[in-house]
């Protein structure tokens, strides 16, 4: 997938400073690292946070998907929380974050015209209205400060503009990991690691079993001078001519969800998750300067199209594209249990569930990979397959992923054992005290007969 090498050289061998020695290092600050890396703080643990960017938040804020969904269950019952829920309520304080209240969670045209264009509807629903149900639309500044702020709170080591290069192995077992920074390579020494990178960097260098797969790529971006009151009153005041030139917008981003553009918190700021651009492998440098030459051109093209053709656009201008590619899989571990598409799909329930998305169960076993101790993964590189994990990659799945494994990390600690000896009922009893739903209890819709046991 990625581009042969046809040329090696040998470098010189180093003496590596050690940086920090720390309980817990968790490499990548994204959601799930963020999460990760607070949970453990929070249960006591000393954590390290090492992050690449200048900024918290991964996909979140520099990556700017800016609708946090994939949190309820069939019927609006709300199953993903924790960490999250807390994000959502410190972001809302600060005028970041926009949902509707439950009683505003119907399935008519009312409140489709109120909530569609926040980004608040079931789109797995194929009827229209799609129901509105409990999405968060909010600024990825705003995540940015509440980031820093939570990691500042629990006392979390922090150290930005560090790149992950190598796992720290000695016998089966990781201990540490080294990154790149500006003054060159440094050491971190760990009794645990969590790897959060998304695409399974820290696993893969320690040995770790994975497949590869490709899904679309995005540059996303956002819109700014946008009357969004008259967009959308054209759109539904004149619904054959908006669909018209909805297609054609379009065809000229070559590829886009439901709905182009949603509206932000931010007044006349609109949020284009699009292009979507098949064909590009994420672990490849020459693919990514592809993506971005060919995700600008593209986005210009729209905002010029727009600019001519839609009310409520006349006066746009670019505000800016993300800071980082929208890359939705790259590698996926293969550790202790593999969760299959058949799983997520039938809502297969696991006695060992740590977290949960929409209508679907995340084991422990898929969050450790095989013969390699004190290390554990959480995000959008977990142990699935390739088709199911289109399906269960989204932010607040990825989060709660991450608080469970921050909980683990300090139950083996505690307990002086291995990841895969920890007691996952302890993981379980842990997250809901702290306010999140493992998926321990079933929901109705939950498919328990064939339900697959630890």
């Amino acid at each position: 997938m990625t581009d042969p090498i046809k040329d090696h050289i040998t470098s010189r061998s180093e003496q590596v400073p050690v940086v920090s020695d720390t309980d817990v290092v968790v490499i990548g600050a994204g959601p799930a690292g963020l999460s990760a890396a607070v949970s453990a703080a929070r249960n006591g643990a000393r954590v390290t946070l090492v992050e690449r960017y200048h900024h918290l938040g991964g996909m979140a804020s520099g990556g700017m998907v800016l609708v946090l969904d994939d949190m309820v269950n069939e019927g609006n019952e709300v199953v993903t929380t924790g960490i999250v829920s807390e994000f959502v309520e410190r972001m809302e304080r600060q005028d970041g974050a926009v949902y509707p209240p439950s009683a505003d969670c119907l399935t008519n045209w009312e409140m489709w015209r109120k909530w569609s264009r926040w980004g608040c509807i079931d789109f797995h629903k194929q009827g229209m209205p799609q129901p509105i149900i409990h999405a968060v639309a909010f600024d990825p500044d705003v995540w940015k400060r509440v980031s820093l702020d939570l990691v500042r709170e629990a006392g979390v080591e922090l150290r930005t503009h560090s790149w992950f290069s190598e796992a720290l192995m000695d016998d089966g077992r990781i201990t540490g990991v080294i990154v790149q920074t500006k003054l060159g390579r440094q050491a971190i020494r760990a009794k645990m690691v969590v790897d959060a990178s998304g695409d399974l960097d820290v696993a893969s260098s320690a040995g770790a079993s994975f497949i590869t797969g490709q899904f679309i790529v995005t540059t996303v971006f956002r819109l700014m001078d946008v009357d969004t009151a008259r967009a959308e009153a054209f759109e539904y005041e004149n619904p054959e001519e908006y669909k018209k030139l909805d297609r054609e917008a379009r065809r000229v981003i070559g590829g886009a969800w439901g709905m182009w553009w949603l509206k932000t918190p931010l007044p006349g700021v609109v949020w284009c998750n699009c292009p979507h651009m098949p064909g590009y492998d994420g672990l490849s440098p020459e693919h990514m300067v592809e993506a971005e030459y060919e995700g600008r051109r593209r986005m210009m093209a729209l905002l010029d199209f727009a600019r001519k053709n839609l009310p409520g656009f006349e006066n746009a201008r670019m505000l800016g594209a993300a800071e980082q590619m929208g890359i939705r899989q790259t590698r996926l571990l293969q550790g202790e249990y593999v969760v299959t598409r058949d799983d997520v799909r039938k809502r297969r329930h696991f006695a060992d569930s740590v977290c949960r998305g929409r209508d679907y169960y995340t084991p422990y076993r898929a969050l450790l990979p095989k013969g390699i101790d004190n290390l554990i993964v959480a995000g959008r590189h977990y142990s699935v397959e390739s088709e199911a994990q289109k399906q269960s990659r989204e932010i607040p799945p990825c989060m709660a992923q991450g608080e469970a494994a921050g909980v683990a990390v300090t139950q083996a600690l505690n307990a002086g054992c291995a990841l895969r000896d920890v007691d996952v009922t302890a993981i379980q009893k842990q997250m809901r005290a702290q306010g999140a739903d493992p998926g321990d209890l079933p929901s109705a819709n939950a498919l328990v007969a064939d339900a697959v046991d630890a």
